[in-house]
């Protein structure tokens, strides 16, 4: 398993300003639990909310791409402030493609962390791809780090403090972070 960064994947590690995430199995543990009356819920690790939240104490970039609609993606989105949100998208790489121009990003700056086959596309063009520990076995094989922690359960802040450790900019986050400063523009 790739739990351990290698020496090429720590170098790919430095150019990125960007992480694009999957929702389902990735920022959740792929639960859905629909209500009698059509509400959906769904659970969200709050270590990954504040893995997001440093991460742009640090100036990195969020966007979410997600193959199913829910409002709950957008509450959840709008509260840790990701930069764009895609949903209910089947064909990933063509929203990618999307997310490289809108901000100006080549491949190597984009980290995306996936859990299914779905996410294969993307996970072959980025520069830094990551898998949550209970991944697909195929998604597993395409990525450059696998995390220890599995979907919903921390992986997303694992993924954000490895990037910025590796960038040097850990302890700026966390300083701007337990000041309660704006995270950077």
């Amino acid at each position: 398993m790739k739990t351990r960064l290698s020496s090429k994947a720590a170098g790919k590690i430095k150019k990125i300003k960007l992480i694009a995430l999957d929702v389902d199995g990735v920022m959740t543990d792929g639960g859905i639990i629909i209500g009698s009356d059509g509400t959906e819920f769904k659970t969200f690790q709050v270590k990954d909310g504040t893995g997001v939240t440093l991460g742009g104490y640090a100036g990195l970039k969020f966007a979410v791409i997600s193959g199913r609609y829910s409002k709950v993606i957008d509450t959840r989105a709008k509260e840790l402030k990701i930069d764009a949100v895609y949903q209910d998208v089947m064909e990933k790489i063509k929203v990618y493609e999307d997310i490289k121009k809108k901000f100006g990003m080549k491949d190597e700056n984009i980290c995306f962390v996936g859990d299914d086959v779905i996410d294969i596309p993307v996970m072959e063009n980025c520069g830094f791809a990551a898998a949550p520990a209970d991944a697909a076995a195929e998604v597993k094989a395409e990525a450059d780090y696998i995390c220890a922690a599995r979907g919903g359960k921390g992986c997303v802040r694992e993924v954000v403090e490895i990037i910025l450790k590796k960038q040097g900019l850990w302890d700026r986050a966390l300083r701007r972070y337990l000041r309660y400063e704006e995270p950077v523009a």
